[in-house]
């Protein structure tokens, strides 16, 4: 299922991998198809051939909807910020893996990618793409992520410091996996639970589903 929301950058936000119908990216991304896979979500993971086999697979996806692909490592740009927006001024699009969330927004404090796409927020031409934790990190704040992800794990070169403001590029808490066959779906129907609670805006998609937001 597809919902159509109204923003300024063009956010490609699934629930799960690419979604059911890869096509509405490929569709969203304009004339320059490079982009960038950041992998940084999946760095608590220490399985490294696993790793290696998960990316390949993202990027055979992209490739098949006609886009280029190209990993975009944000721990080789932490405390280079300079170097990081030469870099992204590659891309036409950036497509964001799912993993720990809270993994992820250290990752994109350290290189300055949150500051980034804060100031290029209004650029039409981009796309920001991703599922589950790369869609979780945009949200205003990340309370009630810790019932899903761990805050305090914390991989090898990165700071202690939990981060529970998000980047803010959208409104809302999002919810991936919900009433899905999925291992997290359990724990975010008890984090939906949590926004309910709390009074906090959210979306929860089901896997397959995904959150176009576009002029």
């Amino acid at each position: 299922m597809e919902f159509l929301y109204n923003s300024f950058i063009k956010l490609y936000l699934s629930s799960y991998k690419i979604g059911d119908n890869p096509q509405l990216l490929a569709d969203l991304v304009g004339s320059n198809k490079k982009i960038a896979i950041i992998p940084n979500a999946l760095d608590v993971y220490t399985d490294i051939a696993r790793r290696g086999a998960s990316l390949q697979r993202e990027k055979d996806c992209l490739i098949q909807i006609g886009l280029q692909p190209e990993e975009l490592d944000l721990r080789k740009y932490f405390g280079k910020q300079k170097e990081l927006i030469s870099k992204m001024n590659e891309y036409g699009a950036v497509w964001v893996l799912g993993g720990n969330t809270f993994v992820l927004r250290r990752a994109y404090k350290e290189s300055g990618l949150d500051i980034w796409l804060q100031e290029h927020k209004n650029n039409k031409e981009f796309v920001y793409a991703g599922y589950s934790a790369g869609v979780c990190v945009l949200s205003p704040e990340l309370k009630g992520l810790e019932i899903v992800d761990q805050p305090n794990n914390i991989p090898e070169g990165y700071r202690e410091e939990v981060i529970w403001e998000g980047v803010g590029l959208i409104d809302f808490a999002f919810a991936p996996h919900y009433l899905s066959n999925h291992p997290e779906s359990e724990m975010m129907s008890r984090e939906v639970e949590y926004m309910i609670k709390n009074g906090i805006k959210y979306e929860a998609l089901h896997d397959g589903e995904v959150i176009i937001m576009e002029v």
